[in-house]
């Protein structure tokens, strides 16, 4: 099942996260809380998750980004897409990004960028039979203290 995060998610989603690139869960505290409730507000920020077994095993976060350019259709971002390793090849993440795109189509979005840090032909080739392609942008980085 693909649904929206909820409030009682972030312990789940944080322990998700440490098969993304985190190294340890962080304390949920007043920070923490902080954020989180932001997201949760925030109706242009989409945390998506599949639940399977009553776990959550893989998610993703697309938000939608207003626009003055392409006739004022906003864009869509997706990031931190991310599965357990014992739920991988099963076409979670897939329905993951293909909610994402079902949100960035009901907002009128006229693209969605997905970046990746990884460099491996699996994940990348991934992406692709998902529908995104590496050849149309140059993306870049600046990392911030």
């Amino acid at each position: 099942m693909i649904r929206e995060a909820r409030e009682a998610d972030l312990p789940a989603l944080l322990a998700l996260y440490l098969h993304l690139h985190e190294d340890r869960v962080p304390d949920i505290d007043g920070r923490a809380e902080r954020v989180w409730q932001r997201i949760l507000r925030e109706p242009d920020h989409h945390l998506l998750v599949a639940e399977e077994e009553g776990r959550i095993v893989s998610s993703c976060v697309c938000v939608v980004v207003p626009n003055l350019t392409r006739d004022l259709r906003p864009y869509a971002l997706i990031e931190n897409v991310v599965t357990h390793p014992d739920w991988r090849n099963r076409g979670l993440a897939s329905a993951c990004l293909a909610a994402a795109r079902d949100i960035a189509r009901e907002n009128q979005c006229y693209k969605i960028m997905l970046l990746t840090g990884a460099k491996d032909e699996k994940t990348l080739d991934f992406y692709r039979r998902a529908g995104f392609n590496s050849s149309d942008k140059t993306a870049f980085i600046q990392w911030l203290p």
